[in-house]
């Protein structure tokens, strides 16, 4: 449906991107992670065309030759904000073309996806932040969208309203669309996305399904924490690395059920009650982290 070739962007002497090459299927949503600064939103403009001044080439196939079929959430809220969210989406269709009873069923068809139709004729600074990333979301499907691409559409908002825009999103998978989903909140990658791209200082540092992502890069590890919990780590190290997170510390080991025989063992030896003591299932996060060595939300 879309790739990505050779893209690489300078803002004078500040290297943005290096060579990123992507394939896109449609159909599908792709994650694109990393932290703030990695050059996401860089590259996602690129796509749309915000961004013109680059070097690389962005082929769009099938139905995706015009980019009438390309809906854009940028990260910062755009809209209007001293009229109501029907007049909102009325603005945005009629830059797309529709008019007439096409616009008003489209901007309705919308109101209902986004849950909004009970306050469509409120202006959009009564709205909660929740509300107002809803209502940026609706503007950018007015045409249809074949392929929607969304940068931090979740950012600063509630668990409710964020729980919503993620529900939206597995729809539109369900009507193959297409979604470019950039973030650096990697719950949200790990629980709607298919594919993943890590990003970082302008490299795309790892690309695959995320599944084969984890089962490549993430290790096993044991999480303990314990008031001797300095002491007890001390006396594991060499059964791996050992590294502190949070109140406890991970031990990352090969042999995570000999590692956990053998913490059980030390802490009766010495009297030590564990206060917290599981095995660790890999994650997105960690893998980022051993190969950056930064966190998403740095």
């Amino acid at each position: 449906m879309l790739a990505i070739k050779n893209i690489s962007k300078n803002f004078g002497a500040t290297t943005a991107l290096k060579n990123i090459s992507l394939d896109l299927k449609e159909g599908s949503c792709f994650g694109l992670v990393g932290p703030n600064g990695a050059g996401k939103s860089t590259l996602l403009k690129i796509i749309v065309g915000i961004i013109a001044d680059h070097k690389g080439v962005i082929e769009f196939e099938g139905k995706l030759s015009s980019k009438q079929n390309i809906g854009y959430v940028p990260q910062e809220i755009s809209l209007e904000e001293n009229v109501s969210a029907l007049q909102n989406l009325y603005f945005f269709g009629e830059l797309y073309g529709l008019k007439g009873k096409v616009l008003q069923t489209r901007a309705d068809e919308v109101l209902s996806y986004i849950g909004l139709t009970e306050r469509k004729k409120d202006k959009v600074k009564t709205f909660s932040g929740g509300m107002k990333r809803r209502l940026n979301i609706g503007c950018a499907l007015m045409n249809e969208p074949q392929l929607i691409i969304m940068d931090e559409p979740t950012v600063g908002i509630d668990p409710q309203s964020r729980n919503y825009i993620l529900d939206m999103i597995k729809q539109m998978k369900e009507e193959n669309r297409t979604i470019i989903y950039s973030s650096h909140y990697i719950e949200e990658v790990e629980r709607i996305c298919d594919d993943v791209a890590f990003i970082d200082q302008g490299n795309i540092i790892e690309h695959n399904r995320i599944e084969n992502i984890v089962r490549k890069h993430a290790a096993p590890a044991v999480f303990f924490a314990c008031k001797n919990k300095d002491q007890l780590a001390k006396k594991i190290e060499s059964f791996g690395t050992v590294k502190q997170q949070n109140n406890g510390y991970i031990l990352t080991t090969p042999n995570p059920m000999q590692a956990m025989e053998r913490l059980l063992q030390i802490s009766r030896e010495n009297n030590i009650i564990l206060d917290h003591f599981q095995l660790m299932q890999p994650r997105l996060e960690d893998v980022f982290f051993s190969l950056t060595g930064s966190e998403l939300r740095a």
